[in-house]
């Protein structure tokens, strides 16, 4: 492998946290496997790297001589079927989503090409109005929507399960395996738990199948290629559960922009690829306000997806609890 010209490294608020780039043998066979994936595409490097760490990522901004950057990522071992998911994805939902150059599945490793323009960049340079966030969740839910089928078939790809039906026992691992609560805190869950069993329950008799949860969809979690159309990247969080919970991110997000006042017409555009199967608006808005307040258990897992040498005394232990704590906030709809 030929020497890098530049390396800047970006550790945002995690400065003490370790990754495998801190390792010399990691980095030497990260970088050669990148170099291989690029000349597999007939590609080469052209620049120096920007590397950043997080305690659950490295990511690598790749320039790349005549075409668009490109990005090397890896994950931890709780996240490792990023790759593999991405991939499949790629396939099944191609207008949806990035379509990797090349992966890694047993290391955890993805070389991915660059997807435009973030939505975020989008939000902060342009007036955006509330449409284009119905238009983005139309088109995941429809995403979502054409998932079922392979929901089996995630599983086997190693994405982690967070089905309706077992959520429950996942409340219970999270609560048991949670150190930053107080006692008081972990009572109030506790209280919680047969409320929790009839709203899954609930959920479950509405009939709306499980599929893919993107658990973390913020507006820096997809791409805005071009006015109406939307890429979405980052499974790195997701879990087969209950569709309808991956609503609360961005509607929040939405709202922060917008006001509570837009929560119901963002609401109703994302159920739109789920009417027809014979199931009432009532009964899809009911399924939205349980699972709104159930997608706290996919947030709350998703925090402890990190490096293993860096989740012993992780402060993000304590963003878990917060997102566990969400189970008892009435919802918004």
């Amino acid at each position: 492998m030929r020497d890098v010209a530049s390396v800047t490294v970006d550790r945002g608020a995690y400065p003490d946290a370790p990754t495998p780039w801190e390792q010399e043998d990691w980095r030497s066979a990260a970088l050669g496997w990148l170099e291989d994936g690029l000349a597999a595409h007939g590609l080469r490097m052209s620049g120096g790297l920007r590397v950043r760490l997080r305690p659950w990522s490295v990511l690598v901004r790749v320039p790349v001589a005549g075409r668009e950057t490109v990005w090397f990522k890896a994950n931890p071992p709780a996240s490792g079927f990023e790759g593999a998911l991405t991939a499949a994805l790629a396939r099944w939902v191609p207008g949806d989503v990035l379509a990797p150059l090349a992966i890694d599945a047993g290391r955890g490793w993805s070389l991915l090409p660059d997807g435009g323009a973030l939505f975020r960049d989008v939000l902060e340079r342009e007036p955006v109005g509330p449409e284009a966030w119905e238009d983005l969740l139309r088109q995941y839910a429809s995403m979502q929507h054409t998932l079922v089928p392979h929901a089996g078939e995630l599983g086997r790809l190693g994405v982690p399960s967070a089905r309706t039906g077992e959520m429950p026992y996942l409340f219970d691992e999270l609560l048991a395996g949670s150190p930053a609560l107080r006692p008081d805190e972990r009572a109030r869950l506790a209280e919680l738990r047969p409320r929790l069993a009839d709203w899954c329950a609930e959920l479950a008799a509405l009939g709306v199948p499980d599929s893919l949860d993107h658990v973390d969809l913020h507006d820096g979690q997809l791409f805005n290629p071009e006015p109406g159309r939307y890429t979405f990247f980052d499974w790195g969080d997701s879990a087969v559960s209950h569709p309808f919970c991956s609503l609360r991110v961005p509607a929040r997000k939405a709202c922060e922009r917008y006001g509570p006042g837009v929560l119901p017409r963002l609401r109703d555009a994302y159920l739109e690829p789920w009417t027809g199967d014979g199931r009432t608006t009532a009964e899809l808005r009911r399924a939205v306000r349980l699972s709104w307040r159930l997608s706290a258990l996919g947030r709350a897992r998703a925090w402890g997806g990190l490096f293993p040498s860096a989740a012993e005394a992780s402060p993000l232990t304590a963003e878990s609890a917060r997102s566990l704590l969400e189970l008892a906030e009435e919802p918004p709809l």
